[in-house]
Parts: structure tokens; C-alpha cells; sequence
């Protein structure tokens, strides 16, 4: 009976152990674009176009039919940005005032500002 208590809590203590690593990893693969609202940005994302209004960037794990990946996901809601209405490639994020629209289509991001 002890012994089962005692690899219950060492299996529990692994497997948060692995989805905290997971998350601090998630958090630091991302940075936030200063003209963006703080929008955060794939660290290996590279920018291909620029305005005042949006950025383009190239990036390998952006897919149209999936959309984002789920560590992306996390990061924007770790920094509290609120996932909206999806059309399409298309989704709304908000963050108090500001909203982003995120469009996720094959090797491609395209971020833009909306409020």
C-alpha cells in the first residue's frame, strides 16, 4: 500500500514537473513586438513585411488548416490576450482595449492591428 501512495506522488511530481518545464520553454520561444500592443512574436519567426498597421512574418509551424500551435496558444493566454471568433485562417484577439487580428495560413503569419 505505501509503495503505491509513494509512486503515485513520485509519477504526480513528474508529470507536473514536465508541464511546468513545458510551459516556462513555451514562454520563452516568444517575444513581444513593441508595435504590436506587446503582442508576442516567435522568436524564429522571421519579418518579411512591415506598416504601421500589421507585420508579416515567415514562419514554419503556422499552418491555415490547424492554425497556430497549441505553445503559441498558451503564450498569448499567459500574457492575456483573449482568443476570439475564428473565420477561416482569420482570429480575433483581444486584450483589454486593443484587438489583434491573427491570420495563420501555410509558413505565414500575418498580424494585424485592429484597435
Amino acid at each position: 500500500m505505501r509503495k503505491r501512495i509513494g509512486w503515485t506522488i513520485v509519477v504526480m511530481a513528474l508529470v507536473i514537473g514536465i508541464g511546468i518545464s513545458y510551459y516556462l520553454i513555451a514562454l520563452s520561444l516568444y517575444e513581444p513586438s513593441e508595435d504590436l500592443y506587446g503582442f508576442p512574436i516567435p522568436k524564429n519567426a522571421e519579418s518579411v513585411q512591415k506598416s504601421i498597421k500589421s507585420e508579416s512574418y515567415d514562419w514554419s509551424r503556422a499552418t491555415e488548416e490547424y492554425g497556430i500551435p497549441f505553445d503559441y496558444e498558451i503564450v498569448l493566454k499567459a500574457n492575456g490576450w483573449r482568443k476570439g471568433v475564428r473565420e477561416g485562417a482569420s482570429v480575433l484577439y483581444t486584450k483589454r482595449s486593443h484587438s489583434i487580428d491573427l491570420i495563420s495560413t501555410t509558413k505565414r503569419l500575418d498580424i494585424i492591428k485592429v484597435k
